[in-house]
């Protein structure tokens, strides 16, 4: 048995939540998915990568569920006992003291919504809890100088929520955050498929047609593939095949609602900022900056430079680990004003 538990900080996401243990680095990355029963106990049947192979194939009795929905919990104990499991693989549960828990949160969700999150953390085991707005951590991950009297832009396009902010001297100048991000473009694709093809397609093919044919611009060479759903009219299965042209349309307008809420932070940034901006670049993370060609999308609408991270996916947990490094000599510093502890 331990004494004191190592700091953890959890990038609770929609679609995948991240683990970081201090000195360790990140040991859990799995989807935010659970299978529970549909029972008065509501059994947990499986968490995690177990819970999304079953995802879509459930069976009576049992439900897969996400317990975020765009960047926000909607099932308060689900959420607790996922954070209490994903934490207690990463560093075992035989610990006298419990650990101080780090948190990010999306921009957009009220103060209610962030008591909620705080209140998971606790129900999950958290001796003390402390959150931050996912924009900060993405770019201190990203290793933008966050603390430096210059303006840095970030765009976090994650699965639920897609987060942009502008930050300095170790704070956020300003933020907007808008509920459009992967599971939109996902739910775009399934529902042109449904209009064009009178066909239905489950979550899991919607995601894997968007890695394999998406692109936020037109794609100069046309790509195919076949795809496996269910006949709206005959309610049989059926096989279609579509293209990279169809799916750009499909998820056109979610890149563009991504592409204002970009506009709508860089028309209230100060002049000052604005130019550090120009000069700098944006940089985005996230999976969704993944997506074919957005980069360049949002180069050719703003007119500015923009870079992707290193390990987009990875930047809001290194963040997270670097508050969490560094907390000490962030406290001596004074420079914890980016923290709120409830």
């Amino acid at each position: 048995m331990g004494f004191v538990a190592d700091d953890v900080g959890v990038d609770l996401g929609t679609c995948n939540t991240q683990v970081y243990i201090r000195n360790k680095g990140i040991l859990v990355s799995e989807p935010t998915i659970m299978v529970v029963g549909t029972g008065a106990k509501r059994e947990i049947r499986a968490i995690g990568d177990d819970a999304k192979i079953v995802l879509g194939r459930t069976t009576e009795g049992v439900v897969a569920l996400r317990p975020m929905r765009e960047g926000v919990i909607t099932d308060f104990d689900m959420t607790g006992d996922l954070i209490r499991f994903f934490v207690r693989r990463a560093i075992g549960a035989s610990f006298i003291v419990k650990p101080q828990f780090f948190l990010s949160y999306p921009s957009s969700i009220s103060p209610i919504e962030r008591r909620a999150v705080m209140e998971a953390a606790k129900y999950a085991g958290g001796r003390r809890v402390y959150l931050v707005e996912k924009p900060f951590v993405a770019a201190l991950g990203s290793g933008l100088p966050v603390f430096e009297p210059v303006g840095s832009m970030v765009v976090d396009i994650g699965g639920g929520t897609t987060d942009v902010a502008v930050i300095s001297l170790g704070g956020i100048v300003i933020s907007h955050s808008i509920r459009v991000a992967g599971v939109k473009m996902d739910e775009a694709i399934i529902n042109y498929i449904k209009r064009e093809f009178n066909i239905l397609i489950g979550d899991r093919t919607a995601e894997e047609v968007k890695l394999d044919l998406g692109s936020a611009l037109p794609t100069r060479e046309e790509r195919r593939a076949r795809i496996r759903g269910r006949d709206m009219v005959t309610n049989l299965p059926q096989i279609t095949e579509i293209t990279s042209t169809q799916i750009y349309q499909a998820i056109h307008e979610p890149c563009l609602a991504i592409i204002s809420a970009m506009k709508w932070v860089l028309e209230r940034t100060p002049p000052e900022l604005a130019a550090d901006i120009m000069r700098c670049g944006i940089c985005i993370t996230g999976g969704g900056s993944l997506l074919y060609g957005m980069d360049q999308m949002i180069a050719n609408e703003l007119g500015i430079g923009v870079v992707m991270a290193k390990e987009p996916m990875d930047c809001a947990a290194l963040g997270l680990g670097s508050v969490i490094e560094n907390f000490s000599r962030l406290q001596s510093d004074g420079k914890i004003g980016f923290l709120y502890q409830g």
